[in-house]
């Protein structure tokens, strides 16, 4: 195996343009590293990409926040500008592992990483998160629903690699949460995944978007739920209908974590509460 630490991004894209085996790239390596000593991959290269100064920046912006990739969940839970804005983004990355990983783990990493109980991935999702991509020939921005494909898999083709991941400047009155359920107290897996992000007008809903996890072979983004909840001061009846849009959109398998019809269930019930955490955070009253 041979090991590149390139300075930048146009460095990193080189080299895996020109790979002809096995390449992979290296952020936190929480989940890399752990399949590496399991003998699940044989790299022909590791590309590290933390001495890459654009990848380890969070940087506030006029259109809201560019987040590098080697940005570690700690990072992000240390800025008062990114907490105060995405508390809910924030919150979802925080849940990735224990204190120990938390310093090394990143969001896209974790997207990377492709799996349907991702944490980051619903709340990046529910916050219209984007991706930016950057391949030899170009630099594209790429919706986060966009870009995990199936278990393990991606959308990104041969030699890109994505440099950061931009959240949109926050309106007034809004507010965003993530939710999951696991069988444990911490550090484990989620069963279901629920990230709801809303703005009020008003006192009533104006815009929301919401997106499951572990619920699918991808995480999902329900554009049902979210018109289930528009226009609305998230009464009863309306949480009742986010909950059914929920519930309907799963498509999940049986295994010894959980039930399809336990989590076709729980999956309901966490949108339910995210939602209330999301109006409360946004300055809604019932």
């Amino acid at each position: 195996m041979r090991y590149e630490s390139p300075k930048t991004t146009r460095e990193a894209v080189t080299l895996l343009s020109k790979e002809k085996g096995e390449a992979f790239v290296l952020a936190g390596g929480t989940d890399l590293l752990v399949r590496l000593r399991m003998d699940m991959i044989d790299p022909d290269l590791m590309i590290d990409i933390k001495r890459i100064p654009a990848m380890n920046e969070i940087k506030k912006t006029a259109t809201g926040f560019k987040i590098g990739a080697a940005v570690s969940g700690r990072q992000l839970g240390a800025s008062k500008a990114l907490v105060k804005a995405w508390p809910g983004v924030v919150e979802a990355t925080n849940l990735i592992g224990s204190d120990q990983i938390q310093g090394r783990c990143t969001m896209v990493g974790n997207l990377c990483n492709a799996s349907p109980a991702a944490d980051s991935v619903p709340a990046m999702i529910a916050a219209g998160a984007k991706a930016v991509v950057v391949g030899k020939a170009k630099r594209r921005t790429v919706a986060v629903e966009n870009i995990v494909t199936g278990p393990g898999q991606t959308s990104l083709a041969k030699g890109e690699i994505i440099e950061a991941i931009t959240l949109p400047k926050r309106p007034a009155k809004s507010g965003d949460a993530y939710l999951r359920f696991i069988p444990r107290t911490e550090m484990d897996i989620a069963v279901v995944g629920v990230a709801v992000s809303l703005t009020c007008k008003r006192g009533v809903i104006d815009r929301a978007r919401v997106s499951l996890g572990a619920v699918a072979p991808t995480p999902l983004l329900v554009k049902q739920a979210a018109a289930a909840i528009i226009g609305t001061k998230l009464d009863k009846e309306a949480l009742e209908n986010l909950a059914a849009a929920c519930s309907a959109a799963c498509n999940p398998i049986d295994d010894k974590r959980g039930t399809v019809e336990y989590r076709v269930r729980v999956a309901g019930v966490l949108a339910k509460r995210a939602a209330n955490i999301a109006f409360e955070r946004a300055g809604g009253k019932k």
